[in-house]
């Protein structure tokens, strides 16, 4: 009897576990592995080496909706700034090694 009582007890153990995992392989991570283009990861340009060239950086602006790029240089910090415009005011950009565009 004492070990029918201690197999159930072992098993029902296993039992949860297995749910708790399910359970968290169901909601997926909470920080996706790849960001998509409209997003940024930060409010702020993070410094890095950039492997981005010129025109993907451009490519990276207006896809956030800016237009008329214009001044984009890449300083020493890896981050691309500019000027572009986006609804009809013109300000500085920038693009960092991260694709985040600020």
């Amino acid at each position: 009897m004492r070990h029918t009582v201690f197999a159930a007890a072992a098993l029902s153990l296993v039992a949860t576990a297995a749910f708790a995992q399910q359970d968290t392989a169901r909601s997926g991570p909470q920080n996706p592995a790849v960001k998509g283009v409209h997003e940024n990861n930060s409010s702020a340009p993070v410094a890095g080496a950039n492997s981005f060239t010129r025109n993907e950086a451009v490519k990276q602006i207006e896809a956030k909706g800016y237009t008329h790029v214009a001044g984009l240089k890449k300083g020493q910090d890896g981050v691309w700034r500019g000027t572009a415009t986006k609804g009809g005011a013109a300000g500085p950009v920038s693009v960092d090694y991260q694709g985040n565009v600020n």
